[in-house]
């Protein structure tokens, strides 16, 4: 089960950088002078990108993962709450295994298998998976959302045949670049490299299909992820979706502690 915990997180955590804002154009004041042609800059490319905006998420499917050359299933159950919380539950053969609720500052997880849990901060997360972890970064590696380069990085916007989009940047020490589908604006491809470390990650969205709730915004019902890491070489976890029901309608975040578990540092 231990293989397991780990994989769900790595399929939930990954991801690439702090949430900032999408950059916006920003209007000229009264006594503000007009460039000539000659000084203006080339204007650069516009990041076609469509995230998601429901409010409530409560998703149904099951996981493949793969590591050292052994699969293990599991089935996934997701809740999530924009921007404030995110609930997940994993089980085999109908009982639960592993059960997490992450917020915006806070980690809790549950492994009654072990009989075992957790509760603390982003950090126990950061450290497990040698990357820097936010509940941002979780929020949109699981709804498929674009996340813009952070304040004072330009992006690289590459519009490919097909009109498709790559858009590029580095971050700290990783490289950073999605490829968003044509028309919809979609994430379909996130790649995150560290060429000093030879770790890489890519995520590929696949099965787009829209909601009943939100009929104009295509979703994402199949994601593969793949990470390479030189000490724990190829890991793989596929997540497909059988059901997805976004909107506004309240969901429930249940966590309890049973008692006799111990506490993991």
């Amino acid at each position: 089960m231990n293989k397991l915990t780990l994989l769900l997180a790595l399929g939930l955590l990954l991801g690439s950088c702090n949430r900032k804002g999408v950059p916006t154009k920003s209007g000229r004041g009264p006594g503000t002078s007009t460039p000539t042609a000659q000084a203006m800059e080339p204007a650069l490319p516009t990041v076609q990108a469509t995230n998601t905006t429901f409010l409530f998420l409560n998703a149904k499917g099951k996981a493949q993962i793969t590591m050292n050359g052994n699969k293990q299933g599991a089935n996934l159950a997701l809740r999530m709450r924009r921007d404030s919380i995110i609930w997940v539950s994993a089980s085999l053969a109908g009982i639960e295994g592993v059960r997490a609720v992450l917020t915006r500052d806070s980690v809790q997880v549950l492994n009654r298998l072990e009989k075992t849990y957790f509760s603390g901060g982003y950090n126990y997360l950061s450290k497990l998976l040698n990357v820097p972890v936010s509940f941002e970064q979780m929020q949109a590696l699981l709804l498929g959302d674009y996340m813009p380069a952070p304040a004072g990085t330009t992006p690289t916007v590459a519009n490919e045949e097909a009109g498709r989009q790559r858009v590029t940047y580095p971050l700290a020490e990783v490289l950073i670049e999605r490829l968003l589908q044509a028309g919809t604006g979609r994430v379909q491809q996130l790649k995150v490299s560290d060429e000093a470390t030879k770790r890489n990650l890519i995520v590929d969205y696949t099965d787009f299909r829209p909601l009943e709730e939100q009929a104009n915004l295509p979703f994402a019902h199949a994601t593969f992820i793949q990470a390479q890491q030189p000490t724990a070489g190829a890991v793989t976890a596929a997540i497909n979706y059988t059901k997805v029901n976004a909107g506004r309608e309240r969901l429930s975040f249940p966590f309890t502690v049973p008692k006799g578990f111990k506490r993991q540092k």
